[in-house]
């Protein structure tokens, strides 16, 4: 699998993703929060070449612009769709997506229901956060030693778990050493537009979801309840392993679900 970035520029902005190419049917994976869309490479691998996979990084993420102007999630939205005019024109596709991603795919479904033929989320929710969330987000990332000197300094300091090892896997270099391609601040700000509850929109979707959860879900059972219960037809499995991103440390069990998501979609 050999993958090509591609750029769309709208509103000043500039929005990098990754594509594998090809005529097969369009998957566009969406990531979480400080994350980026080379950490979802495993999961575009596990359904190539069947399916044609654009991984996009999201504003304020990623190869794409990091302390954009609009940070709201409509320009999120936006930007999905300006990557689709692009690599899927007139095509609908299925988008898949991770917390934050998963997050603006449901908002992608509920207004260009045209173009989507279909969700895959991992843990999902549009129920808000709780007080606070946010702010302590932004001052986790304020607290990192950056610049790293190095991507193993970086490890040493962020820990071993999968998500860490991903971070210190994408810190951008620069002549000052290392540091993440995302910015604190921007990181707290899109956390509260995030939280505010979205759940006219969610009933909304018409495109057939599959809402996966993982083990160690970072929601309590009652709130993966009632985001389910909320929307007429959704389709849940939850993961025997895994945490909040069981994309990266229960790949296996994801991948299998993921293709198999995919194939009992119309």
């Amino acid at each position: 699998m050999e993958l090509v970035r591609g750029v769309v520029e709208r509103s000043g902005v500039r929005i990098s993703y990754l594509d594998t190419g090809g005529a097969a049917p369009v998957v566009v994976f969406l990531h979480g929060l400080a994350g980026s869309a080379g950490e979802l490479v495993p999961s575009a691998r596990a359904l190539w070449p069947e399916h044609r996979c654009v991984l996009v990084d999201q504003r304020g993420h990623g190869h794409s612009t990091r302390v954009p102007a609009d940070i709201g999630r409509e320009a999120f939205v936006d930007d999905v769709v300006a990557v689709l005019d692009v690599v899927a024109p007139g095509q609908p596709v299925v988008l898949v997506g991770q917390s934050m991603g998963a997050h603006t795919a449901v908002l992608a479904a509920a207004a260009h229901p045209q173009r989507v033929a279909g969700l895959v989320l991992l843990e999902a929710d549009v129920h808000g956060g709780d007080p606070g969330e946010a702010a302590a987000a932004g001052e986790f990332f304020r607290s990192w030693p950056v610049p790293f000197a190095s991507r193993a300094e970086a490890a040493d300091v962020l820990g071993a778990s999968p998500l860490a090892r991903a971070w210190a896997a994408d810190l951008e270099p620069t002549g000052q050493g290392y540091r993440p391609r995302f910015d604190p601040t921007v990181m707290e700000a899109v956390l509260q537009a995030v939280h505010v509850p979205r759940w006219t929109e969610w009933a909304a979707v018409r495109a057939p979801t599959t809402v996966v959860f993982a083990a160690e879900s970072m929601f309590a059972p009652a709130r993966r309840d009632a985001f389910v219960a909320a929307r007429a037809g959704t389709r849940r499995v939850d993961l025997s392993d895994g945490t909040h991103d069981a994309h990266l440390d229960a790949a296996e069990e994801w991948a299998a679900v993921l293709r198999e998501a995919l194939g009992v979609m119309p």
